[in-house]
């Protein structure tokens, strides 16, 4: 029987986001640790190998797809209410404790990870999103950033179809890359898990590309929305957490920033689950760092008004939130506080 790394290999294709270095080695450009690899290997995210001078990256297949409320992306500032097709392959170029999509993330790296791949077209996949209603199409569940050859050609027909397209990352991203979703991607939600080298060291990547993925992300008009789940012990200081939120005010204090809550998965099973006073407290050093949207999830109705947008200007509630479910938009059609008429940023038509 084939072994899931030889199935895999079978649905790969020439990789864009490469470079062809001298003796039969390639640089791959898809994500933040630029692997070079030589022939007959694979990079750190074992899905992007190099066979005979070339780099191959997966496509034609789907590891999990499904309809989802947008706001569990999450994407509190882009299309309110609406369903995300939300789609994703097998892989990973991090190995974080505590994933949560670790079946799929850690396929090639855990046995007990099993997610068989299905082959499905773009086009099948765009036409499963337009039947269900979806008003986006999200790459997620795996790192999409070291499959996004094939994101690419998905997005091109769901724009064709009339709908937007978003990523949920991980953020290790290059110049390279970001430069090719560029014209294909709207809104892209990044983890900044830590802001410590020492811990995004234990994680398997590097502080430096994410910080450097969230500047150009802004700097190209990509709608960019941030997410740190809140870990007891691991990211929690408030050294830290300052540190962190001051960094993406200093991007834009207009980036809408998600603090989660933590509960035990996968290898990490030693911190307590993340309590809603933990999330209240980190939230208020994310507004005392110049933060104009901060949000609380993972623990709906047990966090006060974190789950609600509110005018910066005003202070009137503009959509009120309960979990994934929006319970009353007050926003008008052109993305505007109705009482103070205040701009509001994000993707609303």
């Amino acid at each position: 029987m084939a072994t899931l790394a030889e199935v895999l290999r079978e649905r790969t294709r020439e990789a864009d986001l490469t470079e062809r270095l001298d003796g039969g080695w390639v640089r791959c450009l898809a994500c933040g640790h630029a692997c070079r690899i030589p022939d007959g290997a694979a990079g750190v995210c074992k899905v992007r190998f190099n066979r005979g001078g070339t780099l191959y990256a997966p496509w034609g297949y789907v590891a999990g797809a499904q309809c989802d409320p947008i706001e569990k992306k999450p994407f509190f500032h882009a299309w309110p209410g609406s369903l995300a097709f939300s789609f994703g392959m097998l892989g990973c170029d991090m190995h974080c404790a505590y994933c949560q999509n670790w079946i799929t993330s850690q396929a090639l790296r855990d046995p007990s990870a099993v997610a068989p791949p299905r082959d499905v077209s773009p086009s099948d996949l765009v036409a499963q999103a337009v039947r269900l209603g979806a008003r986006s199409v999200v790459s997620t569940y795996n790192e999409p950033l070291i499959t996004s050859e094939w994101a690419v050609t998905v997005f091109r027909e769901a724009r064709r179809a009339g709908l937007a397209t978003g990523y949920v990352s991980n953020g290790n991203g290059t110049p390279q890359v970001l430069a090719y979703l560029q014209p294909w991607l709207d809104a892209c939600k990044v983890d900044l898990k830590s802001f410590d080298e020492h811990q995004y060291r234990r994680l398997g990547a590097r502080l430096q590309p994410i910080l450097d993925s969230v500047r150009d992300l802004h700097a190209r008009g990509i709608w960019l929305e941030i997410v740190t789940l809140l870990v007891p012990g691991f990211n929690d200081s408030e050294p830290e957490l300052r540190r962190l939120t001051e960094f993406v005010a200093g991007v834009s204090p207009d980036i809408p920033w998600h603090v989660t809550a933590f509960h035990s998965d996968y290898k990490m099973t030693d911190p307590p689950d993340t309590t809603p006073a933990m999330l209240r407290r980190a939230a208020a050093i994310g507004r005392q760092a110049g933060l104009r949207y901060v949000y609380a999830g993972n623990l709906p109705g047990m966090v006060g008004d974190l789950e609600d947008t509110a005018c910066p200007s005003c202070s009137r509630r503009l959509i009120e939130r309960r979990g994934y479910r929006i319970l009353r938009n007050e926003l008008t059609p052109r993305g505007r506080c109705p009482g103070c008429d205040a701009e509001i940023p994000g993707r609303w038509r």
